[in-house]
Parts: C-alpha cells; structure tokens; sequence
C-alpha cells in the first residue's frame, strides 16, 4: 500500500488504539514482543512524517511489522544492523526490571503505587528528552527500556482494563495530571475467589465508582503485609495471593488470575508504549528520533579520528586534513555516509574536548584547523583520547588513532579493552617513526631517534587493536598516506568480518572462511613483517604470496607491516595458509547486509527466571549463554555457533543453538574459556544452496573474577552520586586491585585494593559527582574494573549514567502540548469509520493540522 505522507500520521495512529495487534489464540504477548511492536509502528511514523516534511510518498510496509521492512520502508536498509540493535538495547533493558527490581512495587504499579509509578516514568521522560537533545543516543535507550516497563505493567497489575477502558491512560506520561480516582489505603477492593475463577472478584462499588487499585505481591519470606480487604497479585510465585482475599487481578499471560483479559491488556499496554515513543519523538523532532531507534540517513557507523596533535605530527596531521576531506566528499549523499562525525584531540598533558557533529562541512572545517604544538617529553595521553571516543561513538563504530608516541596512560590499558568489549568498536593504530627531531632528539650529537617507539610500547597499540579486531600499521609518515585508504574501506555500514586469527609467536597454521552469494568486495588484511601465504579457492585454484600473475587477488598493496588482499569472488570455503616465525594476524571482510547481533546473558536468580544481559565479562570454566540473532534477512536461520580460541591453534568450543521466539536463539556452551575468542556464526538464507559464516571482529575473554552493581537513577550535578558494587572469586582468597574511571573525568572515589574470601562476595563503593555546570543530557560511561594482583585476570562492569540537570533542564511540553497529543489521537482514531474515499484526505489534514500545533507547543 503506498500513502501520501499527509495519510501516513493517521494510518499508523489508528494502529496504535489498542486492537491492531492481533495475539494468536494460546500464545501470551509479552514485555519483548510489546517493546519492539511499538517500536516499529513509531519508527514507521517517524520516517511517514519525515516523507511529509520532505513532500514525498511513502509506502508502508507489510504487516505485521519488521525490522527489515520498516527499515526498507525508511529507505535505510544499511541502518538494519543498528536499529535491532538499538531496538534489542532498549528491550534488554525492560526486561531487566522485572530482573533487577523484582520486588520493587514501584516499577510494577503493584500495591496501588501509581504515584511512585507515574514518577519512575515521568523523570525518566526527562532523561530521555534530555539526552535525545544531547544526541546521547545510547543513554537515552538505556533509559526508555527502563520506564517502557512500569508503563507496560500497569494495564496488566492494575484494574484499568476492568474498569471498561479502551484506551491508554495518559496521564501516566504527564507529571502534574490526575492519574485517576485511587482506592483509599483503608478501602476494600476485591473479595476471595476459587482456584482459577477470579474472573469477578473486584468489588462492584470499585467497578462502579471508576477506581483505581492494583494487586500486592510478595514471596516466600518476603510477602509484604496485604491491608485487609486488598487485591493480591496472584499466580504461584505470590503468596499473599492465600492471604483473605484470595486470588489475583493480574492479566500477565492467558494462565493468569484475569488471563480472559489478556489481550486487552497487552494491546493497551502496546498502545500506551506507542504513546509514549510518540511523545519523544515530537519532543527530539524526526530525524533525533530515528537516530535513537538506530536509523540514519547514511551508513549507521561514525568516522572517528584520535589524533595527536603534538608538534612532531605536524605531516600526520596534513595528511589527516586530506584523507578526511576526499573520504568524507566520496560518501556525502551516499548510503555510506557516516551518520556522525567524531574527533578526539590529544597531546600531553592534555586530551580532548571531544568534538560530535553530523555536518560534515563543520568537521572538515574543525580537522583543517587543527595545529600541532607543544610537547616536550615523548610520551602522549594517547588512550585517554580513545577512551573519550568509545565513550561516546555509536555501537559497532570504527576509530582511527594516529601518534608517534607511546602512550603516557599505559595504567588505562584495561578500562579500553573493557570499553572495545562492551561497544564491539574496532581500533585502528596508524602509528609512525618521528623523524623531526625538535621534540625527540637525543642526547648524543642531536641525532635523531629513528625509531621514537620502543617494541614494548608499540605492543600496547597492537594489544589494542588485537582486542577489538583492527590493525596496528607500523608505517613511515611518507608511507601515511597510503595506510590510510584502508580508511575509505572500512567506513561502510555493511562491512562484515569472515575471519579474525592472530599468531604470536608466529608460526605455520591453515585458516579457512566462507564466502556466500551476499558477500562483495572481498579483502584480507595482514599485519606482520617475513611471512608468505598460499590461497586456495573453492574451486582449488592457488596463489602464492609472491606470485604478481595469478587469478585470485585482484589487486594487493603492502604498506610498512601491513598488506591488504583485493580477492575475486568465488562462493565455497577459501583456504589461507600462514608462514611465519614473527607476530601475525589476519583479518578477512567483505560487505554483506546479513551479519548477526550478540549478548552474554546469564539466568536471573530473582523470582521470574529469564536472562539478564551482562554488562560485564562473563564467568570463565563453567557453562556460558549467548543471545543470537541474524540482521539483514527475516529468512536466515542459524545452524552453528561456536566460541574460537583467538591465538591457541583456532581451537573451537561449540555451542548448542536453541530457536527463541522473534529470531532469536538462545546459545549454551559447556565452559567459557579463559583466553581470548571471538564469536563464529554459521547459518542460511532461505533460498540460498551456500551457507554464510560472521565472525565477531571484538576478541572476549572470560574472567574467574564476578562484578555486579546497579544503577538505575539519574545523577543530579553538584550531589554525590555513590555506585554500590560487588566483587566475588570462584578461586582462593586473594586481595584484588579495584580501579574507577569515568569518561568525563569527574571527581571520583573507590577503594583501591578488596580482599575476597573464596567463596563470599566483598562490597565497595564508588562516589563521584558531576559539576554544577553540566548541561542536562550529558552521560557519563563509568568503568569500574578488578585485577588479580598478578595480573593474569580482571573484570570489570561498565555503567552508563544519564545526568540531569534541574537548573537547565526544560520542559519539552505543556498541558496544553499533552491535550494536543490526546485530541491528536482521538481524531485519527475516529477517522477509521470513513470509507476509503475524498473525504478520508479531508479528515487527515485535520489531524495532520493538530500535529502540527502539538509540534508548535513542544518546539
């Protein structure tokens, strides 16, 4: 079906009204199917809107909604990777509620805490707002999946479905409006019912009298006292559902205590998420609003230079200013357009500030004015600059540090691994001999130091890069310039990875890869210096590294310690052999729309069961959990997962893949090594005889050392923000070295060393406070790590904390803004009982004119 932009407002809104999402008969819709549902009908509006503004058609997609669809619908099917994964970001974290606070009533609206509730969900509106305004995307998601919770439950814990209402209420997303007529502390609500036929035991009066009330939960020891005369929860785990009354209001599944109202409940709860998202999207505007949900007119990732900016760079820089000029003049307009542009400066003693914009004139215009000065000593704060940077690029993004210099911060080497684990960003190392000798000269005659980076050093960069599956280039600074073309390469949305190895100590080994019918522009990259290869084809054809005259590679280019391999396509398995006694590594990609998504997850421990997703290492030698899933096709299915050893002979760990619902599957293997491995996928497209294989770029490891901490609210600048943590060893008793870093450099606290005892957990606490200064919607990555004091092992827990400011936060919308939103929704939901006709295109321009004064008020 193709509609006007004028059509598409009202289209969608009409999908939102709580009966377009059909539940098949026996299959409850849950927090999961309920997030992305609405998330995809508020991402189609968005990009109709956009098509409105902009005065094209738009056509909408097929129902039932997909990611690949709607993305295509948008026309940013290279975005598909990061909008499942800003969709995954936000549903992990709504189901971490009922994970992470359990038991709080709060977030449940349970216990009749509708105004607890309301204030959980209006303060978090804030953040998000904020945020969006800051284009701190990921925080602002963070933050949304959280409140989409609470806001959710209420239709389900509370009795606004049995009161008779079709619609969502709200007044949940307004901070200063009546939430309803709430039942009295001291009022009776429900009244006892038998086994499973609760289908009438709310009070007549509470039915009649339009009051709100909600039921209480409790478990085992912990059953809360229940005031006489009060709505229990109900179902198994609640035991205050034996307490007098009997029984339960909840409508969770069709098995619940009001399980008959199931579908009303999940399709409100649908209707008022749809609300919510369309809230934020007038406060951010349409494009802010896609870039949170992962879409971006461009390709999804950002271009992301760390320079050093100290005098000996004076050519790096030069040819810095000329690369990102001719990269970014080849890609604007394009679909490989970056949808953000990043610069970190750096020097000694000092880095950043971190420069952000999605105008690429604007950062041409900042790179051309950057000027090498100072130094002084040789080293440079080179990882405090790629710290800033992975704080703050997008997820799956791409960095490109170039210096001459070891790094001056070598104690952030773990806090960067850390941040490279947790956003999957590949590092880039552009590193080159000083040959201008009015910093580093020595003491002999003045001679200049050929070499101005020692082998120790110079391994940092490479760790560096191993880590996060980029290169570490060795090159003269006239030599830069050709290194860098690996730049334009790798700045493309639909770069995937079919081969990671690395060797140290070098040696003799065979890698093979599959190459399917979707994957063009196939390249290998090596780093390393003495060696030669072999390559096989599928059809068994060779050549050798030193043959110019062979078939396979296209086009080859060596570059200091770096070759690069242009290959023919031929879909089967390739066969890479390596010879040599030095240090290599070998990365293979090509350019695909099928990749995949990943999480570590470990089973809740809280009452509900289900998976938490770990924001830190998972727990080396015992049985570990992935979350899979395909992008780039709705038929692909996985056949193989597998854990491969990054530099121990490519031994392989094999998972067992259990299908989920919503193309997930969940993946188990028997023991989480301790050394670094990346993660293989093997699966088909329908309709393809080949299968495709991904491997994750970002090397992992497992760690015998347990973190955890919670954080859920909002740092308030100028007030102590305090972070609880727990360390635990599977091992013997040791002490630990703890270490707290922050993105932003705030002021900060913590212990430094902790004893454990085998066996037993030991707390700590991190403080730290943001200025009075800080905007409202700036974020903070917190990164809180424990080492061995050995060195042989360390985790860490990396937190992302939203900070508001109540001196300069303003308010995105008034009441009169809410009650335009509200008649905005009636409107077009009355719109449904006129007939396909020219008097439909009459009754969406009124929409579209309330849409318009809802704008007006919120701007």
């Amino acid at each position: 079906m193709i509609l006007s932009g004028l059509a598409v407002f009202c289209f969608l809104l009409l999908h939102i009204g709580g009966q377009a999402f059909e539940i098949l008969p026996g299959d409850s819709l849950n927090h999961q199917e309920i997030t992305e549902k609405a998330i995809l009908n508020a991402t189609v509006q968005a990009c109709g809107a956009l098509a409105l503004a902009e005065g094209t058609n738009f056509n909408v997609p097929a129902q039932p909604f997909t990611a690949e669809g709607v993305a295509a619908a948008c026309g940013a099917s290279q975005s598909l990777k990061t909008f499942q994964q800003a969709i995954t970001s936000i549903t992990l974290r709504n189901i971490r509620v009922d994970i992470r606070y359990a038991l709080n009533a709060s977030f449940h609206f349970d216990q009749e805490m509708f105004v607890q509730g309301r204030k959980i969900i209006t303060e978090g509106m804030i953040a998000v707002k904020a945020s969006n305004k800051m284009e701190n995307y990921e925080a602002a998601r963070q933050k949304l999946g959280e409140i989409m919770h609470p806001l959710q439950d209420f239709y389900s814990h509370s009795n606004w479905v049995e009161l008779g209402n079709t619609l969502p209420n709200s007044n949940l997303i307004r901070k200063d409006t009546s939430i309803g007529n709430i039942a009295d502390k001291s009022k009776a609500t429900c009244r006892s019912c038998n086994g499973d036929d609760c289908t009438n035991n709310i009070l007549e009066d509470i039915i009649a009298g339009k009051i709100l009330t909600s039921g209480y939960f409790g478990i085992a020891t912990l059953v809360s006292t229940k005031p006489s005369g009060k709505c229990s929860h109900g179902g198994a785990l609640d035991q205050t559902s034996k307490i007098k009354p009997t029984g339960g209001i909840n409508k969770d599944s069709f098995k619940s205590s009001h399980g008959h109202l199931h579908t009303q409940a999940a399709n409100l709860a649908t209707a008022a998420t749809s609300q919510l998202l369309e809230n934020i999207r007038l406060a951010a505007g349409n494009r802010p609003f896609l870039q949170m949900v992962g879409i971006s007119k461009g390709s999804s990732r950002a271009l992301c230079f760390v320079i050093d900016t100290s005098k000996s760079m004076s050519d790096d820089i030069a040819v810095v200013k000329t690369v990102t000029s001719s990269i970014i003049n080849s890609h604007v307009g394009t679909e490989s357009e970056p949808s953000v542009y990043i610069l970190v400066p750096f020097n000694d003693p000092g880095f950043g500030p971190l420069i952000q914009t999605s105008d690429a004139t604007l950062f041409k215009d900042v790179v051309n004015h950057l000027t090498a000065t100072g130094g002084g000593d040789i080293e440079e704060m080179s990882l405090s600059g790629v710290q800033l940077a992975l704080a703050s690029a997008p997820f799956n993004s791409e960095i490109f540090l170039f210096t001459d210099a070891p790094a001056k911060d070598k104690q952030l080497k773990n806090t960067v691994i850390a941040l490279i684990e947790r956003t999957q960003t590949v590092v880039n190392f552009m590193v080159t001999d000083s040959v201008v000798t009015n910093r580093r000269k020595r003491s002999n005659n003045n001679q200049p130091q050929t070499r101005a980076i020692s082998e120790s050093d110079a391994q940092l960069y490479k760790d560096l890069a191993q880590a996060s599956g980029g290169q570490a280039i060795e090159v003269t600074k006239d030599e830069l310039p050709v290194a860098t073309t690996i730049i334009a390469q790798a700045t493309s949305s639909s770069v995937v990875t079919l081969l990671q190895a690395s060797r140290s100590p070098g040696q003799t080994d065979s890698f093979t890869f599959l190459v399917d019918e979707t994957v063009t522009n196939l390249r290998v990259y090596i780093t390393g210096r003495s060696l030669t290869f072999t390559l096989t084809s599928p059809t068994g054809a060779t050549q050798q590294s030193a043959d110019s005259t062979g078939s396979l590679i296209t086009s080859s280019k060596t570059v200091g310690n770096f070759i690069t391999l242009q290959l023919q396509k031929q879909v089967g398995q390739w066969k890479l052999q390596m010879v040599s006694n030095n240090p290599y590594t070998l990365k293979v990609i090509g350019q695909s729309a099928v990749d995949f998504l990943f999480h570590f997850v470990e089973p809740s421990e809280g009452p509900f069961g289900g998976f938490d997703a770990l924001d830190t290492r998972p727990r080396a030698g015992v049985k570990g959990r992935l979350l899979v899933s395909i992008t780039g096709s709705d038929s692909a299915t996985v056949t193989e997962v597998a854990l491969v050893k990054s530099s121990k002979g490519s031994e392989e760990i094999m998972g067992v893949v259990v299908p989920q619902d919503n193309g997930n599957y969940l993946v188990q293997v028997d023991v989480m090594p301790a050394v670094e491995f990346v993660v293989r996928v093997k699966g088909r497209v329908q309709g393809s005889s080949n299968d495709f294989q991904r491997q994750s770029p970002t090397n992992f490891r497992a760690s015998n050392l347990t973190l955890s901490a919670n954080s859920g609210t909002i740092m308030i600048p100028g007030t102590l923000f305090s972070v609880p943590f727990t360390v635990a060893s599977g091992g013997p008793d040791q002490n630990v070295t703890i270490r707290a870093t922050n993105s932003k450099g705030f002021d900060t606290t913590s212990p430094t060393l902790l004893f454990l005892q085998s066996g037993n957990s030991t707390n700590g606490t991190v403080t730290l406070s943001a200025p009075l200064s800080t905007p409202s919607g700036s974020d903070v990555v917190l990164t809180i790590e424990a080492e061995a004091l050995d060195g042989t092992d360390f985790n860490y827990i990396v937190l992302r904390l939203s900070i508001v400011n109540p001196v300069n936060v303003e308010s995105s919308c008034t009441k009169n803004c809410s009650l335009s939103i509200w008649l905005m929704l009636v409107l077009c939901l009355f719109s449904t009982r006129i007939s396909v006709s020219t008097r439909v295109s009459q009754s969406f321009l009124l929409c579209l004119s309330i849409v318009a004064l809802g704008q007006l008020i919120l701007k």
